[in-house]
């Protein structure tokens, strides 16, 4: 055993490791990315790892792995579920024989995410125990647990962290690559009875599902992450996961009972009737749902307690958004009627701290996509035209100036709700952008669902070589994988015409003219049609230089800045005008060649596409 001071993403996947893992599969989504990285860094060699093309993917792959009796590992965030949903409520009838743990991450807030959905609702729904750790330390430690529980009972489960466990860091004791766990897989024994669901097999299979789950009630009572803070007081508070770490935070002094739930599903129903009695009242202090809040009250309802259950039902707790220590204490302080604050002595020595910038999402300065929409922009300017949006660095096309996103659901939706539009408005120019990692992941079924049923619409595909938003993760695109074989690259424009496209055209957006010639062009021809703007990501395609602007050439018709919305591009001290942040600008030429007055000039001209062509 050794110390190591670890994000929680990094112990989560020591903690496989030491578990014995021999598969991991899994799709980028903050904030759970890190885990499968960290065991790509720190394979000891027989684990094979990979970025699946979506969560389904990996889903599948890693419950074949575990019909072998392997120990598998699935990765992926809580919108990325909704993808894995179809083979997992499945694979719960069916059932496993190795371990097998599906790791989702949740994130309340939300901070990087569509949703704030609830991995322990959905846990509830699927049949499919949850566990919830509430620090980095206990995360490496209950995930080897999670897996043992999984194989011993023969079902997936789910590991719910959320943001601030993943993202924490906590030195943590871990163990050396000797002392791991060795898992000798029995390999996959044909049992069509087993493994071919058919409906008889789900109906059986149904019932000693639900059996399972009342016995696993009565286990997790006994699991010690389940736990009682006995108080000699009539109150009690009920909490999970990081919220128990504010809890004990927040108390300083106030005597109230603790019930913290590691297994919110299925609910340790008989701890539960421990910690409620001779309690007159329990707050419920969780995130996301009122999980427990809604257990406790079942639980009283079903024995007859007379205990007041409070939490987000009773308006006692902010009923959406991530929870804070301030928010924690404040309902503490309400529910105990005791202000548990520090001296105000010590608050008044506190100094208030300085109202922190606004700092909104936007595009880096010198990112293809920028030069991308702008292009898009200028060709379909005075016509009517919707330009349906998608998940990625991209998204950010909708702010101002650009304003290049009208639409945006979830990943791969926005070529679907192209066609869906043209279909009632087909005098409506319908344009759908997707990024080359979701094109993979998302976007292919969308367009031959286009084509197939003959919508009149235009695809971009906005390729920059890499997985951006997620940090640059491989890709099918890319030419390899995470653990670092170079393979055959698939080519976006061979799927394209597969599918069946005749058009299908790729240029560098930052040739600009050219661009939006080639946007012209394409948009006027009848049906699926796609432009490829292909330009490598300015974080993996390093800059070599800057632009800069002449003063005496620039008019101040601030143009460059009121189009482009670059952040390297900025007012002179005279507010009058333009100059160049070189501290941000990568030099891609784009300001200089929509200047009227020609007062840009200096950037990597000789790298661009435009450069290479007037050569």
């Amino acid at each position: 055993m050794h110390k190591e001071f670890l994000m929680g993403n990094e112990a989560i996947a020591l903690g496989a490791l030491a578990a014995g893992v021999d598969l991991v599969s899994g799709y980028p989504g903050t904030p759970s990315t890190e885990v499968l990285e960290t065991i790509a860094r720190r394979n000891p060699g027989h684990v094979y790892v990979e970025w699946s093309i979506n969560e389904k993917a990996g889903m599948e792959v890693a419950a074949g792995a575990a019909y072998t009796g392997a120990r598998a590992l699935v990765t992926m965030k809580q919108v990325g579920l909704n993808v894995a949903s179809d083979p997992l409520m499945s694979l719960e009838y069916i059932g496993v024989k190795g371990g097998m743990v599906v790791l989702v991450a949740d994130d309340p807030g939300p901070i990087s995410s569509q949703t704030e959905q609830d991995t322990r609702t959905f846990g509830m729904f699927s049949k499919v125990p949850v566990f919830d750790p509430s620090s980095v330390a206990e995360a490496y430690e209950m995930i080897q647990e999670a897996f043992d529980y999984s194989e011993k009972y023969g079902m997936p489960v789910f590991f719910r962290a959320t943001t601030r466990v993943d993202h924490g860091y906590e030195t943590v004791e871990v163990k050396d690559p000797e002392e791991y766990y060795v898992n000798k897989a029995e390999g996959f024994v044909k049992d069509s009875s087993r493994w071919v669901i058919f409906p008889r097999l789900s109906v059986k299979n149904h019932a000693l599902i639900e059996k399972r789950n009342a016995e696993l009630k009565d286990v997790f009572s006994e699991y010690s992450r389940n736990r009682i803070i006995a108080s000699s007081g009539s109150k009690g508070i009920a909490t999970q996961g990081v919220n128990f770490m504010y809890t004990l935070d927040s108390l300083r002094g106030r005597d109230v009972r603790i019930l913290r739930v590691a297994t919110p599903f299925p609910f340790p129903e008989k701890l539960a009737l421990q910690f409620l009695d001779g309690l007159d009242e329990v707050l419920c202090i969780e995130e996301l749902d009122p999980v427990i809040e809604r257990a406790l009250t079942f639980v009283c309802g079903k024995y007859g307690l007379n205990v007041k259950i409070r939490g987000k039902l009773t308006k006692d707790m902010p009923a959406s958004g991530e929870n804070s220590m301030e928010i924690i204490d404040k309902a503490i302080t309400a529910f105990t009627g005791i202000d548990g604050k520090r001296s105000e002595e010590v608050m008044e020595k506190l100094p208030e701290p300085p109202e922190l910038p606004v700092r909104p999402p936007v595009l880096c300065a010198g990112c293809p996509h920028r030069a991308s929409f702008y292009a898009v922009k200028k060709a379909m300017k005075g016509q009517k035209t919707i330009y349906c949006g998608d998940i990625g660095c991209y998204t950010l096309g909708n702010a101002a100036p650009l304003d290049m996103c009208d639409t945006c659901l979830c990943m791969g939706a926005g070529i679907g709700i192209a066609q869906g539009v043209w279909h009632i408005e087909p005098d409506t120019k319908s344009f759908a952008f997707v990024g080359d990692s979701t094109f993979f992941a998302s976007g292919i079924t969308g367009t031959v669902n286009a084509f197939y049923n003959q919508a009149d619409m235009t695809l971009v595909v906005l390729d920059n070589s890499t997985t951006a938003m997620t940090g640059h993760q491989p890709h099918p695109g890319t030419g390899r994988t995470v653990m670092g074989q170079i393979v055959e690259k698939v080519s976006i424009e061979k799927v394209l015409r597969a599918i069946g496209l005749k058009v299908v055209e790729t240029v560098d957006p930052l040739d600009f003219d050219l661009a939006v010639e080639t946007v012209k062009r394409v948009a006027e021809e009848p049906g699926v049609k796609a432009v490829i703007f292909r330009s490598p990501c300015i974080a993996i395609s390093k800059p070599k230089g800057h632009s800069s602007v002449d003063p005496d050439k620039c008019i101040g018709c601030g143009k460059c800045i009121r189009d482009l919305g670059c952040p390297a591009l900025i007012k002179d001290t005279d507010g009058k005008k333009a100059r160049i942040d070189t501290s941000l600008c990568t030099g891609c030429t784009l300001c200089e060649q929509i200047c009227p007055a020609k007062a840009i000039s200096g950037g990597n001209k000789n790298d661009t596409a435009e450069g290479r062509r007037h050569e």
